[in-house]
Formats: C-alpha cells, sequence, structure tokens
C-alpha cells in the first residue's frame, strides 16, 4: 500500500508542478481587486482567469496525470483514458443528469452531485483509466474488431468501467458528502475546541476533495455561521466571527513554508537543486495566495504520516486563534494578500498576532518534519531509492521493473540519444545496435549500468553484453525512445 500510493504521488507531481504559477496569478488579480473578483479591472479579470483556468481544472489535470503516471508505459493512451474516466463520471453524476434519472428537479437534487467535481474523483478517475489501460492495452481483438486492438481499446474499456464506477457513487457519495456536513453541524457549539476539530478534519479531507462540505457549514449558510460573508460585511462579534478562518493564515504563511525547507534539507544532495525549485514556488504561493495544494500534495501520498501531522497542526493553529481571539479573514484564501486586506476590516482583532504565531508554527513545522523524515525514512521529495545495478556473472542482475528502466536508460544515453541509433536487436546475452555516429556513443557510460562489456564490432556497430536480461533491457530501451 505504502509503494502505491508513493506512486500516486509521483504521479500528481506533473500536474502539481503548474500549480503554483496559476495561485501566483490569481493572487495578484485578487491583490488589484479584491471586491470585484475582476469586475473592477480588466487586467484583475485577465489574471484571476488566467489562473482559475487551472486551479478550477485540478481535478481533470489529476485524472490525467494519475492515468499517465500510473500505467506500465506512459503512454498518451493512458493519459486520453483518465480523460475520458473523468468526463464519464462528472456527467452522469452531474445535477442535471441525477434531476433527469430521478425525475426531479434539479433544484431538488442532493447537493453532493453539485460538488462531484473535485481532486478525489480526479484521482480515482486516473487510478481506474490506469487500470484498465495496463490490463487491456496489448489486448489482440479479432480481425474484424482488429482497428480496436491495444492501446485504442483502453479508452473504450475504460468508459464501460466509469459507468459502473457510476452507479456505485450514485449511491455512496451523497451519503459521505452528507455525513460530512453533519459532522460539522455537530461540533458548532464547542467553541475554539470545534475550530480546531474543524481545521484538523478540513486538511485531512483534502485528498480526496471532501473538506467542502466540511466547508460549507462554517465558511456559508449552511447552519447560520456564514463565517466568510459576516466577515467581510462587518456582521457578528468581534473576536468571534472568523475564527473559522483565522487559523489558517499562520499555517498557509508560515507553517507550510517550515515544512517545505525541512523536505529541501532532507533531500538527498544531488536532488536538492531540483527540491528547491518545487519548494521555492510552491512555498511562495502558499505565503502569497493562500493556495497550498502544490506543496501539499508534493508530500501527502508520499509521506501520510508527514500529511496527518500538518492536519493535525492546523487543527491546533486554529484552537489558538480562536481561543485568544487573534481574528483576521480571506475572501481568496489565508495567504498574505488576504491577511493584509482584512486588516482594515472592524472586525479584525488582534490579527498581527497571527504572524507571530505563524513564525513560532514554522520552526515547529520545521522541527516536526524534520524529526518525522529522519526517524521513520519518509520518501519526500528528493529522497526517492537510488537504483543501484550489480552485477554477477556474465550479466547484469536485474530485478525489477525500476531497474530494467535505469538500466536501459544509462545505456540509451550512453549510445548517443535515440536520435543516434540506426537500428537495435538482441541475441541471448547481447544488445547488438547500429549507431549513426560512433563519436556520440559513450561506452565509460554504458559500462556505469553493470553491464559485463562493450564491443564495438565495426565503424558504426557495437555490441553491449547484458546477460540473460538483454530482452527486458532490449524492451524498456524502445520504449524509451517512443516517449
Amino acid at each position: 500500500m505504502k509503494d502505491y500510493l508513493q506512486r500516486i504521488g509521483r504521479s500528481l507531481m506533473l500536474p502539481v508542478a503548474v500549480l503554483p504559477a496559476a495561485a501566483i496569478l490569481m493572487g495578484i488579480g485578487y491583490w488589484i481587486d479584491p471586491s470585484g473578483w475582476g469586475g473592477d479591472s480588466a487586467v484583475a479579470a485577465f489574471l484571476i482567469n488566467a489562473g482559475s483556468s487551472i486551479i478550477d481544472n485540478m481535478a481533470i489535470l489529476f485524472a490525467v496525470g494519475v492515468a499517465l503516471g500510473m500505467s506500465n508505459d506512459r503512454d498518451g493512451s493512458a493519459a486520453l483514458s483518465g480523460l475520458v474516466a473523468f468526463l464519464m463520471v462528472t456527467t452522469l453524476l452531474s445535477t442535471d443528469t441525477v434531476a433527469m434519472l430521478q425525475g426531479i428537479d434539479p433544484g431538488e437534487v442532493n447537493d453532493a452531485f453539485g460538488n462531484i467535481n473535485n481532486q478525489f474523483i480526479g484521482i480515482l478517475s486516473g487510478l481506474i483509466a490506469a487500470a484498465m489501460y495496463n490490463k487491456f492495452s496489448k489486448t489482440k481483438l479479432p480481425d474484424a474488431l482488429a482497428f480496436f486492438s491495444g492501446r485504442r481499446l483502453a479508452p473504450i474499456m475504460t468508459s464501460v468501467a466509469m459507468i459502473v464506477a457510476s452507479v456505485v457513487l450514485f449511491f455512496i457519495w451523497p451519503v459521505i458528502y452528507t455525513g460530512l456536513v453533519s459532522f460539522g453541524k455537530s461540533i458548532i457549539g464547542l467553541g475554539a475546541v470545534g475550530a480546531g476539530i474543524y481545521g484538523f478534519f478540513n486538511r485531512l479531507l483534502i485528498p480526496v476533495g471532501l473538506h467542502h462540505a466540511l466547508n460549507s457549514v462554517f465558511w456559508f449558510d449552511v447552519a447560520g455561521i456564514n463565517d466568510i460573508n459576516n466577515f467581510w460585511g462587518s456582521i457578528g462579534e468581534k473576536g468571534v466571527t472568523g475564527m473559522y478562518q483565522a487559523g489558517f493564515f499562520p499555517i498557509m504563511m508560515f507553517g507550510l513554508a517550515g515544512a517545505a525547507f525541512a523536505m529541501y534539507r532532507a533531500a538527498k544532495p544531488e536532488k536538492r537543486q531540483e527540491v528547491k525549485s518545487l519548494m521555492l514556488a510552491a512555498g511562495f504561493a502558499s505565503f502569497f495566495t493562500g493556495v497550498t495544494e502544490p506543496l501539499e500534495f508534493s508530500f501527502m501520498f508520499v509521506a501520510p504520516l508527514l500529511y496527518f501531522l500538518h492536519a493535525v497542526l492546523t487543527g491546533i493553529s486554529l484552537f489558538i486563534s480562536a481561543t485568544f481571539q487573534w481574528i483576521a479573514g480571506f475572501g481568496f484564501s489565508a495567504g498574505f494578500v488576504d491577511w493584509f486586506l482584512s486588516l482594515k476590516m472592524p472586525l479584525a482583532s488582534k490579527p498581527f498576532m497571527l504572524i507571530v504565531q505563524g513564525i513560532v508554527f514554522a520552526i515547529l513545522y520545521y522541527v516536526v518534519f524534520t524529526f518525522a523524515i529522519n526517524k521513520f525514512n519518509l520518501t519526500t521529495p528528493g529522497r526517492e531509492e537510488t537504483v543501484e545495478i550489480g552485477t554477477e556473472g556474465d550479466g547484469a542482475v536485474l530485478s525489477g521493473d525500476e531497474k530494467l528502466t535505469a538500466t536501459a536508460k544509462i545505456i540509451l544515453e550512453g549510445l548517443g540519444g535515440s536520435g543516434n541509433i540506426a537500428s537495435l536487436n538482441n541475441c541471448i546475452t547481447r544488445l547488438r545496435v547500429e549507431v549513426k555516429d560512433m563519436d556520440l556513443v559513450d561506452e565509460e557510460k554504458i559500462k556505469s549500468a553493470g553491464v559485463s562489456g562493450v564491443n564495438t564490432t565495426g565503424a558504426k556497430n557495437i555490441q553491449v553484453v547484458v546477460g540473460p536480461q538483454v530482452q527486458f533491457v532490449a524492451d524498456e530501451i524502445e520504449k524509451l525512445r517512443r516517449s
């Protein structure tokens, strides 16, 4: 299960990498026009809509990214299958479709179906699509149906699987969603403790997109709290109104920055520069705009323990700010933009104390994350296992797809890359390669893959002695050449 979650985490890194840019665009646009959301400024509207085109479609990005990353050969057909899966389920379970199926007015449909377009559905769609691709992408159909064989069959079978999944979700999704709303209503009377419990579950539910169910209870008018609108409308009690928002500021502006620094420091030296780029972009987006997904999705699946600790610390932060009545509110998210804009609001209460609290939480996150990563050897970004390839007898000892892929990649680079290979085949133990330019071949690079030997047999011909696993290495090289 741990390996499976880590594979999901790695699959999400491609779509997650684009989110910081989108978040910053939206944050700048909201800074320009904090009340009209672009209605009062063409520049703000342009920036907000540019960013929201990505942020609002995050679930689709996750469906495509997970399908591609979890497929065996990362072929484009897998990504297409992920898109098909997501479109199927979100259309079949949309409010209008459910209303038609139930024969009722759309206004009477359970609110759960109005929130079907979320990260959980995106990830689920990607996983189902990848499973269908892995199972059917090599299937051969009878000649009459041969056009639909192989990779073309994967999206078709994905659509069939999503019909079944949609039927299951039709009954399960409303129960889960409604249950969470009821849970939120049950903790309203607990004061600061309730705020802490809400903060904990708000973060804990983000991976499955169900935090919106709780948010609707506390932030909007589902249960009469309407925390966001009342704060900005100056309706309510100073020190109380805004208590379900304030505790997020120390986390999003400072706490996650401490977590990012801890993960950067924990990365292997050779990977720190790569991790630094991701953490800086994601950390700045979190601080400035309050959009945390780029950071959170970088570790929530590869290191679930860290994400649980993050949820606990978020709950503690909301409890502290509610207890001491340190209040600020947000219209977009709990980043610097909203904190600064809320300073002038009548119901803001000691908002500068949230900065002090945030600095403490930055240190706390750094210490907690550093300890947990080292103590439990967690696989955060930049700490992935380095593939080591050893030799035994006449060839390389290779066990597992990852080592095969790593071996093939090194050999391919040593041969001068895909563009330098004119032809490639194999015998029992050797790769037989015809290259276009022998000067581009790096024999030492090829040998670093753990092969038994490299022999030049002609002006443009070279043999690589791999051993009994040579067929699988050749297959992996061909996959790399196609990718």
